[in-house]
């Protein structure tokens, strides 16, 4: 007898619905699984049966023919066993078929018939509403993380028997409510703020600018300055997250398997800081079958790179075309993917091996060529991708004894929000989510110069070596300052400011 029921296969960070086909039928008895299987949907073959008998059901001693349709879509994980053992007890009339075609099931068995979590939820849970089924059986751990998406009637169970119960008496098993009103997106809460960091006010503008216009921020400072502190608290002053960004977000963190048990929604901007050993493949995704790097999980928040230099030329190149196109293809011989990639990246190196060149209270025991060959770890044209280049001093004494707390990040971050409004309503519906993505086309648009300023910024170009990629980005910071400023027009203060942000590369590198 032949039973269907629908699972998902995710690629890249969507899924698709893969049908489920389970034909019990004369031969010896085996079971075989076709549709392009990885070695671990090919062992749902054991655990399936141990599952079924450990369930009290009969498994059949027939042949037993597994097809996971379309064929050429590659699949992978155990996410397929629970649809393969409800379709072979509907194929050996242990449990009423009727309906299940129009069901998703997804979920990893135990030997003991337990049902255990798996990952991609989300992503599978939201392409089965827009394919119109009727419901999703999930693993109960996976619950809350489904039930994100409304309009889709989700199934908790635990065990294959509760699983087989949802099919052949739907009244007993009621759906779990769904959540998709109940995330407050508009007070996120961190256990950190900027209100903590002592002195550092110009780096704190500098940050504030970077957040109002989603702008790449290099930091350069002696040891213990504050770099890595004022870095972690840089989400903390970011605008909340929309609904959308936050589910696109959770689908990243979904099929990376990084949803901890009875989470749901990401609701906080991701702050990733990856160890300086990490591969070019970390930080970009990759495996046999492609999967998210660290680029992807920072998606609409902090990429921190601490200690830039150190890390492996090739990795940090691969981040050149993420930082301008906002996405990342991954290609393998298993298949390409493509993987978001919107990041305010943050770095912080010293500036120099020791640590101490251009500290005012300790000396650089470092040679000159050691210093240029320690910075020239580091490409120009990477540079040029960062719009904010700030120099982080060593805290002064009386900054250091000081007791009273500075600005609160939900200060800042009313700044900030409110000159994102200015740009979400100056973009519209163009894609684009703030300045720092701002492509030629709109910054005729949106960047008018004035001749007062065009004769400044023509100084800087003699005068800082700027490239054209450099001179863009410089006019997109103005436009940022100009924003937190209020003002419609960039005026000259606004430039000025954003030049200041752009030397630093030249002092150091060149």
């Amino acid at each position: 007898m032949l039973a269907s029921i629908h699972s998902g296969a995710v690629l890249g960070i969507d899924a698709h619905l893969v049908q489920t086909q389970v034909d019990v039928g004369a031969g010896l008895g085996k079971m075989t699984i076709v549709g392009l299987p990885d070695k671990a949907v090919q062992e749902a073959a054991e655990r399936v049966a141990s599952a079924i008998r450990n369930s009290n059901f009969g498994f059949p001693t027939c042949r037993v023919t597994v097809n996971l349709a379309p064929a050429d879509i590659r699949k992978e994980g155990p996410v397929f066993d629970l649809p393969i053992a409800l379709c072979v007890l509907a194929g050996t009339e242990q449990v009423s078929g009727k309906d299940m075609d129009d069901m998703v099931a997804i979920g990893e068995l135990s030997l003991d018939g337990s049902v255990r979590p798996v990952a991609g939820v989300l992503p599978i849970a939201l392409a089965a509403k827009a394919a119109g089924r009727t419901g999703l059986i999930v693993p109960v751990d996976n619950a809350a993380e489904a039930t994100v998406v409304e309009g889709l009637p989700i199934y908790p169970v635990r065990t294959l028997w509760e699983a087989c119960e949802v099919l052949a008496y739907p009244e007993r098993r009621k759906p779990a409510a769904s959540t998709a009103g109940e995330w407050h997106l508009s007070q996120p809460t961190y256990p950190i703020d900027f209100s903590e960091v002592k002195g550092q006010s110009n780096v704190k503008r500098a940050l504030e600018v970077a957040a109002a216009g989603g702008h790449n921020v290099v930091m350069v400072g002696p040891p213990g300055s504050g770099k890595t502190m004022l870095a972690m608290r840089l989400p903390t002053i970011l605008p909340p997250l929309t609904m959308g960004e936050a589910l696109e977000v959770t689908k990243v963190y979904s099929i990376s398997g990084k949803i901890g048990r009875g989470q749901g929604l990401v609701t906080t901007r991701p702050f990733r800081s990856p160890h300086h050993t990490t591969s070019a493949a970390g930080l970009a995704g990759g495996g046999t079958v492609p999967k998210p790097g660290e680029v992807s999980l920072a998606h609409f928040g902090v990429l921190f790179l601490d200690e830039l230099p150190e890390f492996n030329r090739d990795a940090l190149e691969v981040l050149r075309q993420p930082l301008e196109d906002g996405v990342i293809n991954v290609s393998r011989v298993a298949g390409a993917a493509d993987f978001p990639a919107r990041v305010m990246m943050v770095a912080a190196l010293n500036p120099c091996p020791c640590g101490y060149y251009m500290d005012a209270t300790r000396s650089c025991s470092c040679t000159v060529s050691k210093i240029r060959g320690y910075l020239q770890r580091i490409s120009g044209p990477l540079l040029d991708r960062v719009d904010i280049q700030i120099e982080v001093p060593r805290l002064i004494r009386d900054e250091i004894l000081a007791t009273s707390d500075s600005e609160t990040s939900a200060a800042i971050r009313a700044r900030v929000e409110q000159a994102r409004a200015v740009q979400s309503q100056r973009f519209g519906g163009d894609g684009i989510h703030c300045n720092a993505h701002m492509r030629p086309r709109e910054l005729r648009k949106h960047c008018v110069l004035t001749d007062e300023v065009r004769k400044f910024l023509s100084g800087a170009i003699d005068q800082l070596g700027l490239s054209a990629r450099a001179f863009d980005r410089v006019v997109k910071l103005s436009r940022t300052i100009a924003d937190l400023d209020g003002s419609a027009a960039i005026g000259l203060p606004h430039v000025a400011e954003a030049i200041q942000y752009r030397g630093l590369d030249r002092k150091l590198w060149q």
